[in-house]
């Protein structure tokens, strides 16, 4: 349906949330610019022959998969593709230790993660990293999480089951690796 006046062309379109079509990249065969400039070359014979001309599209068109992306998600991107993999989050000023403990385990691992130790209430901190940030796994890190060695995981159904942060490291990292 658009209009290609100088030679077949491959559109890439991609739906997005509300069933809009966008152009994410083109590539286009041109015949006329070689003609109306008078290009040619010299082939590996010594024949002079006219060159066909590829057109590409890139500018734009990156931005706008990356939109479409966000808006598939909703922002929430499988833990793959997540920017910030796992919030660390200290409950109060006796779990900060801690907590910085687990995220330098997890970011030696390989998982994109980070500690919010502002001083906010649980509840506070829960609720930004689910709206906000948007981040697959929480790990709250409280007094008995200290005393026990062990991690809360909190993922995106607002289910808590604690667990042995080892564990975790495997099973993130097995999910990560084959994009789940």
């Amino acid at each position: 349906g658009d209009g290609a006046f100088y030679g077949p062309k491959i559109d890439f379109h991609l739906e997005d949330s509300l069933g809009r079509t966008w152009q994410c990249g083109t590539v286009q065969l041109d015949f006329q610019m070689p003609q109306n400039f008078d290009l040619t070359y010299i082939d590996a014979d010594g024949e002079k022959k006219r060159p066909i001309m590829l057109h590409r599209v890139c500018f734009g068109s990156i931005e706008r998969f990356i939109g479409i992306l966000i808006e598939h998600f909703e922002g929430k991107f499988p833990t793959w593709l997540a920017p910030l993999q796992v919030k660390v989050l200290p409950v109060s000023e006796k779990s900060r230790d801690y907590a910085h403990t687990v995220c330098d385990q997890l970011v030696a691992a390989g998982v994109r993660a980070k500690v919010d130790d502002r001083d906010e209430k649980i509840g506070y901190k829960i609720r930004d990293a689910r709206s906000t940030d948007r981040v697959p796994y929480m790990l709250i890190i409280g007094e008995k999480e200290v005393e026990s060695g062990n991690i809360s995981v909190r993922d995106r159904s607002n289910e808590t089951v604690q667990r042995e942060l080892s564990d975790f490291i495997v099973d993130i990292k097995a999910e990560i690796a084959e994009r789940r």
